[in-house]
C-alpha cells in the first residue's frame, strides 16, 4: 500500500507553508505531507511585493515566522499611515494606526524575503525530504531511510507536481510526479488541501470570474519628499495606484489597461516617472527613480464551495482577487489559520466532518473580502461625474463617521473571525 498520510498538502507558497507550520505546532502528531512543483531558486526570484496587514502578522507569529525575531530577520516596513483618495474629484479617507491600538495597520515585504522567512522556519521541523533524483526518501538531519509509512511529522516532496487526485472509501490518493514524469509516486491521505494557485491568467476558470481588463504594473520608486510610514491608494477611471513604504522608497502597483501597462513597461524611465508623478500628484515630490518593472494580468477568480468531500481548497488556488487594498495574501492566510483550528479540534476524526467545519468559518470572511475588492475597482472605474460625487461623498461620509471606518479597517486587518 502506498504510504499513508493524515494530510497532504499542495504547494509551498506562503499560505501553504503557513499551513503546514500552524499544524506542527497545534497538532504535531500528525502526518503532513507537503507537495511542490517549484525549485527553492523559483520561489527566491519571485519580482512580487506583498502587503501583510496586522493579522496575517499574528498568524505568522503564531506559526514562529516573523522577521525581528532572534532566530531570522529581514527586511519589512511598516504602514503606520493610510491615505485614499480619487484622482479629479474629491473625498479622500486618511487611516492612523494609533487610531486601532495596534503598532501598525500592516507591513510590506518582498516575496522572496517572506519565502526566505518561511523556509527557514520550515527547515527547523524534523522533516524527511523526498528528491526526484534520489528512488529513496533521505533525512534532513538523520541517516536512514524513509520507512513506508511515517509515524509522525512532515515528509517534504519538492520538486513534485500533482498529477491526478481521486477520493476513494473517505481517503484521497494522489499521484505525484517530477516534470518529466520520470519518478512518480502514489500518496494517500485523510484530507488534501489544495494551496497552489499560481498566476491569474494561468488557472483554470472557477465559478466566479471577472476579467478586469487592467495589467498590474508593479516597480520600485524613490521621490524626493518620502513620508515615512505612509501608504497611498489612489483610484482613477483606468484602474487604482497603490505606492506601499519599502526600505528607502516605494513598492509601486499601478492597474492599468493591458496597452498602457505594456507601453509603460517599456518606457524610459524620465517619461515613466513624469506620467507617474502626473498621475499620483506632489504629495511626495518628484519621482526620482524606478527600478523592477514588471506586469500582470488582473481578474477574480474564485470558488464558491471550498470543500469537496475530503479535500479543501485555500489560498490563492480558492481565490484570486483583484490587489485593491491587499487582500489576496491576507485573505489566503486566514483561509491556513481556520483550517488548521479546524483540523486541530477534529484531530481524532481527521476527513470530512474537520472540512466542513472549516468551510462554515470561512464563509463569511471569504464573502465579504471576495466583495469588496470586486467591487471597488469597478465603482471607481466608472468615470461619470454623478457618480464620482457620490463616491466622494461615500468618502467623505466614511471619515466623519468613525465606527463605519473602524469596522471597515478592522475588516481590512483582521478579516471575520468566528
Amino acid at each position: 500500500m502506498p504510504p499513508h498520510y493524515d494530510v497532504a498538502i499542495i504547494g509551498a507558497g506562503p499560505v501553504g507553508i503557513t499551513l503546514t507550520l500552524l499544524l506542527a505546532k497545534r497538532a504535531p502528531h500528525l502526518r503532513v505531507a507537503l507537495i511542490d512543483s517549484r525549485s527553492l531558486e523559483t520561489c527566491h526570484c519571485d519580482p512580487r511585493v506583498l502587503a501583510l496587514s496586522h493579522g496575517s502578522r499574528q498568524i505568522l507569529d503564531r506559526a514562529g515566522v516573523w522577521f525581528d525575531s532572534e532566530s531570522y530577520s529581514t527586511s519589512h516596513t511598516a504602514i503606520q499611515h493610510i491615505h485614499v483618495s480619487q484622482a479629479n474629484y474629491f473625498g479622500s479617507i486618511e487611516i492612523d494606526s494609533c487610531d486601532y491600538s495596534v503598532p501598525a495597520l500592516g507591513y510590506v515585504v518582498r516575496y522572496a524575503s517572506l519565502m526566505d522567512a518561511l523556509d527557514n522556519s520550515l527547515s527547523r521541523l524534523p522533516m524527511f525530504k523526498a528528491d526526484t533524483n534520489a528512488d529513496i526518501i533521505t533525512p534532513q538531519r538523520l541517516i536512514s531511510t524513509f520507512p513506508p509509512t511515517p509515524t509522525q511529522g512532515l515528509t517534504y516532496f519538492r520538486p513534485y507536481r500533482l498529477i491526478a487526485l481521486r477520493q476513494e472509501s473517505q481517503e484521497v490518493f494522489l499521484t505525484i510526479g517530477d516534470q518529466q514524469q520520470e519518478h512518480t509516486k502514489i500518496l494517500r491521505a485523510s484530507l488534501a488541501i489544495k494551496a497552489e494557485g499560481g498566476l491569474f491568467e494561468h488557472q483554470t476558470i472557477k465559478t466566479y470570474r471577472y476579467d478586469y481588463q487592467q495589467t498590474a504594473l508593479v516597480g520600485f520608486v524613490t521621490c524626493t519628499r518620502p513620508r515615512i510610514g505612509w501608504a497611498w491608494e489612489r483610484f482613477s477611471a483606468e484602474g487604482p495606484l497603490a505606492l506601499l513604504p519599502l526600505e528607502d522608497g516605494y513598492s509601486l502597483v499601478w492597474c492599468r489597461s493591458p496597452e498602457d501597462a505594456t507601453r509603460c513597461l517599456h518606457t524610459e524611465d524620465a517619461s515613466f516617472l513624469a506620467e507617474l508623478h502626473a498621475a499620483f500628484g506632489d504629495r511626495m515630490g518628484d519621482f526620482r527613480t524606478v527600478t523592477g518593472r514588471a506586469c500582470f494580468s488582473l481578474g477574480l477568480n474564485a470558488l464558491e464551495y471550498v470543500v469537496d468531500g475530503c479535500v479543501a481548497v485555500i489560498g490563492n488556488a480558492a481565490q484570486t482577487l483583484h490587489p485593491v487594498a491587499g487582500q489576496g495574501l491576507n485573505l489566503g492566510l486566514r483561509d491556513a489559520f481556520d483550517l488548521t483550528e479546524a483540523i486541530a479540534i477534529k484531530y481524532d476524526a481527521l476527513g470530512a466532518c474537520a472540512l466542513q467545519n472549516f468551510s462554515r468559518r470561512r464563509r463569511l470572511d471569504r464573502s465579504i473580502t471576495i466583495r469588496i475588492t470586486d467591487w471597488l475597482p469597478r465603482i471607481f472605474g466608472i468615470d461619470i461625474a454623478p457618480v464620482a460625487v457620490l463616491r466622494g461623498l461615500a468618502l467623505l461620509g466614511m471619515e466623519l463617521a468613525p465606527p463605519i471606518k473602524a469596522a471597515f479597517v478592522r475588516q481590512m486587518m483582521f478579516g471575520q473571525r468566528r
